[in-house]
């Protein structure tokens, strides 16, 4: 059996093949794409709602990419409310999102820092995060939360959607300002 791999490894070399390289973790090529996003801003508005007078109906929605050494920040404006930033950070332990909600003198909300991790299976353009623990407790029925955020193909158009309960819940798109 010990003499197989070298004359399998031989039989490589002389066929040209070369080895695979480790491919790009998901959630690190999630960041890279947020990360050559910044400074872009996005606009749009609320396409789908559980609720038809949700807070964010039949306003104006937007975002701008904001980048940091340790996370990509995306302030999102609702008519004339700036109270939400949506936070990815990459750490040890996966890919996050946080949702910062604040006052308009900057204190925290008392619904704040609520989300999750990314969860298996995402791409480059596209992560849906799970709901954890803390969320579960500080938002009652949101323990089944998943929130997908995807950029489309050409990166013209950022889709922010949660489902909760394995049905859609609200969804945002929004398609980014030339500038």
């Amino acid at each position: 059996m010990t003499y197989l791999l070298p004359a399998l490894a031989a039989a490589c070399v002389l066929a040209g093949c070369a080895p695979t390289p480790p491919s790009l973790d998901a959630r690190d090529g999630f960041m890279t794409t947020l990360q050559g996003m910044c400074g872009q801003r996005f606009e749009g508005a609320l396409s789908y709602a559980i609720d038809p007078n949700s807070e964010f109906a039949n306003k104006p929605i937007s975002t701008e990419v904001v980048c940091k050494a340790d996370a990509v920040r995306m302030p999102v404006q609702v008519g004339a409310d700036r109270s939400r930033t949506w936070i990815f950070t990459r750490n040890a332990a996966g890919l996050e999102l946080r949702h910062d909600h604040r006052h308009p003198d900057g204190t925290p909300d008392a619904v704040t820092m609520y989300g999750g991790m990314a969860k298996e299976g995402g791409t480059a353009r596209s992560q849906s995060f799970l709901a954890d623990a803390y969320t579960a407790k500080l938002v009652p029925g949101a323990e089944t939360n998943v929130w997908t955020v995807s950029l489309s193909q050409d990166g013209s158009v950022l889709t922010y959607r949660l489902d909760r309960h394995d049905k859609p819940r609200a969804e945002f798109v929004l398609k980014r300002v030339a500038g």
